[in-house]
């Protein structure tokens, strides 16, 4: 994607002055595959993307990841990485598509020292920031054609949407994995919205 295309989507995509900014995440199933599909020529966005759904972890814990904390896992492999927000560990495993983004970036990443970004900025030897990530998924989002308020939470948003709308999983396990206070809260952080709440009038008694 060229600059001035990013900068056009970029702008496709910010609320309008003094519009509520909430950022969501990708429910369309085939939104996400089509951003993989956008993504397939450029390993390091498409590592990043795939991790960010598939992990909740937030983005400036992304980037903070180095090449060694990844490239001796397998399938299957637990990974704790520090939270930002509370200095806690949260350990996750490495599920095959992670796997497989991981093994595609890392046969081209530039650095092979241990210590090196894993998500390294192509402007020089240090990480990608959070507005640059946020930048990004916004431009990849419209791009695809989806049209609302994204941003780098939303891949976070995404994985937790799709764990309970697409897996079935309860809201109180991703409560749990959250560490939101309440239910409720990760309802409204999960954007559900109002088509969701009225079909629970269809069901029949």
């Amino acid at each position: 994607m060229t600059r001035s295309a990013q900068s056009k989507a970029q702008a496709t995509n910010h609320p309008k002055p003094g519009s509520s900014i909430k950022v969501e995440p990708i429910r369309d199933l085939e939104a996400i595959q089509a951003i993989k599909a956008l993504l397939a020529d450029t390993p390091r966005d498409l590592c990043l993307f795939t991790l960010g759904i598939n992990t909740a972890y937030r983005a400036n814990e992304l980037v903070s990841l180095r090449v060694s904390d990844v490239a001796h896992l397998r399938a299957g492999d637990r990974i704790d990485l520090k939270q930002s927000k509370n200095g806690n560990y949260r350990a996750t495993r490495i599920n095959g598509v992670v796997h497989r983004a991981l093994q595609l970036w890392l046969a081209e990443h530039p650095e092979t020292e241990s210590n090196a970004p894993l998500f390294k900025s192509q402007r020089g030897m240090s990480a990608l920031c959070v507005s640059e990530v946020s930048r990004k998924v916004k431009a990849w989002c419209a791009a695809v054609g989806l049209h609302g308020n994204y941003a780098s939470h939303t891949m976070r948003k995404t994985w937790g949407y799709h764990q309970r709308k697409t897996f079935g999983r309860p809201t109180a396990l991703l409560t749990q994995a959250y560490g939101h206070a309440s239910e409720a809260q990760t309802l409204a952080y999960l954007c559900i919205d109002p088509e969701e709440v009225e079909e629970l009038y269809s069901d029949e008694l």
